[in-house]
């Protein structure tokens, strides 16, 4: 018994080490960003001490292109949020509720693309959107990112289970396919919607691979892209590049603050580990 009441115990103190373990590395970037440059570190406390300036932040931001990056960064994940939902909730909806000929071989044409690693269509896939006359360009970056084998396999679980009774009851009511899309089977997907649009959010926010391809003009550089180029204008001192690091970081930790419940919910949905 005393084992068993030990354990939810053990588990706490874990959980507040793992949690620690995370925490501290980002506890000490922001206090390493508002130091002074230059400030002689002789033991550990003294990252922590003041002297405190903010003038780290004026100068990252008036001096350089930040603004301008975190700007396209944020454009791009948004607009790439909103047609990743849009275009996955669809394919799922099509796939889920409409009866047509091959319908479970172009499911399994989605699963089999979780399969293929994205390094794998980088080549090709470079090669497309130069036919296309779309490098160096948001349409190029945001185009190839849509593309969600994951999400439209979530909402296609999901999609399978309204009751057929509900949706023939609509049909019977005169409701067309797209207000039954929009009206009944959308606003019973909103946990797993949600879910997808935070991950796609963030895994846009901090994709670095295809938008380093893409793009040559410095205007058009995500945060990823132009952050290793700002550095490399400096010399390697702590404070710069935790400084332009925590302005990168802040606004991932406040949506993860906002939206904590949905991402643990999207975890837990998802069935993502680790």
């Amino acid at each position: 018994m005393k084992s068993t009441a030990l354990l939810p115990m053990v588990r706490l103190v874990l959980a507040f080490i793992l949690a620690l373990c995370f925490l501290i590395p980002v506890v000490w970037m922001l206090f390493v960003s508002v130091k002074t440059e230059g400030t002689p570190i002789k033991t550990l406390t003294d990252w922590f001490l003041p002297p405190y300036t903010f003038e780290n932040y004026a100068h990252v931001l008036g001096k350089t292109k930040m603004l301008r990056w975190m700007g396209n960064s944020l454009f791009i994940a948004l607009v790439k949020t909103v047609l990743t939902v849009l275009f996955t909730s669809l394919a799922a909806f099509a796939i889920s509720k409409i009866n047509f000929y091959y319908k479970q071989a172009i499911f399994l044409f989605f699963v089999a693309g979780l399969m293929i690693p994205g390094e794998a269509t980088i080549i090709p896939l470079y090669a497309v959107i130069k036919d296309m006359d779309l490098l160096d360009s948001y349409l190029g970056i945001i185009l190839p990112g849509i593309a969600a084998p994951l999400g439209v396999i979530i909402l296609k679980s999901y999609f399978d289970g309204v009751p057929k009774e509900v949706i023939e009851s609509a049909e019977m009511d005169g409701c067309g396919l797209f207000r039954i899309y929009s009206t009944i089977v959308i606003p019973l997907a909103k946990p797993a919607l949600a879910s997808i649009a935070i991950f796609t959010f963030i895994g846009s926010w901090n994709n670095f691979l295809w938008p380093y391809l893409s793009i040559t003009s410095e205007e058009l550089y995500t945060l990823p892209v132009g952050i290793p180029t700002l550095l490399s204008n400096y010399t390697m001192d702590y404070v710069t590049p935790m400084t332009v690091n925590a302005l990168a970081s802040i606004p991932v930790i406040i949506t993860f603050i906002i939206f904590e419940k949905q991402i643990v919910k999207g975890i837990s949905f998802t069935g993502i580990k680790g």
